[in-house]
């Protein structure tokens, strides 16, 4: 599903929509999660840390939370954000800056279809609540996969719709009535939170994720519920 219309790319309409939102977005983000996002955000870096590595990549980074907690958490790493929106990753760059940590998390524009870097560079590639605007979910899989070293680890953390009974009711009930209009008030863009919840509806299940990891050739592959199934942590490794 594309973000505002069925006529454009939905990459262009992503990369659209993120940098109308990008002020406003850590604010909503934090607010309409009760800032659980930030526990799930270290639950998924803890998966990064025990697995190791100097070099890690944050694709999708967004306004930085996740390479913030990888940078902290892992002081010797060498961290890089990819991100479509130049919002966004505007944001970025200056949560880095108040933090001392501008020198140690690089920054570029880019595609997780088409990363611009060279096979087998990076220890971990990381994700948070980005492969659900990926254009192409499995393409991005396996271009996340080529530019990971042997041994390399994928991180993924999004978004998931619970299943049924009274808590997935009312969270369908949040999900589709309350945050599009609040997202919709304060960030001016009520289209961009109608799409955001209704694309974690339409995201495969956990099982069919883990599947799509599979063929796009990593092992071991794992998800692990968090929260009552409103979010899944997945990993696997490059073998």
């Amino acid at each position: 599903m594309k973000p505002y219309d069925s006529i454009r790319d939905k990459k262009s309409q992503i990369r659209a929509m993120f940098d109308n939102i990008a002020p406003t977005y850590d604010r909503l983000n934090h607010i309409m999660s009760m800032n659980i996002d930030r526990l799930w955000r270290r639950r998924a870096v803890t998966a990064a840390v025990r697995h190791g590595g100097s070099d890690i990549l944050d694709v999708a980074t967004g306004t930085g939370d996740l390479a913030i907690e990888l940078a902290r958490r892992m002081p010797e790493a060498r961290i890089c954000g990819v991100d479509l929106s130049a919002e966004m990753l505007k944001v970025a760059e200056a949560k880095f800056a108040a933090r001392g940590m501008a020198e140690r998390i690089s920054l570029s524009q880019g595609e997780a279809e088409h990363l611009e870097f060279a096979d087998g560079t990076f220890d971990a590639v990381t994700v948070a609540f980005g492969v659900r605007n990926f254009e192409d979910i499995e393409g991005g899989l396996r271009e996340m996969r080529r530019v990971l070293k042997s041994g390399g680890m994928l991180v993924v953390l999004e978004l998931s719709t619970p299943s049924g009974g009274l808590f997935g009711a009312a969270y369908r009930l949040y999900s589709h009535i309350v945050l599009p209009k609040v997202g919709g008030l304060v960030s001016n863009d009520g289209k961009a939170y109608e799409y955001l919840p209704a694309s974690v509806d339409e995201f495969p299940s956990p099982e069919r994720f883990t599947d799509m990891m599979r063929a796009a050739g990593f092992d071991r592959c794992r998800a692990r519920s968090q929260s009552f199934g409103t979010a899944t942590i997945y990993t696997g490794l490059k073998i």
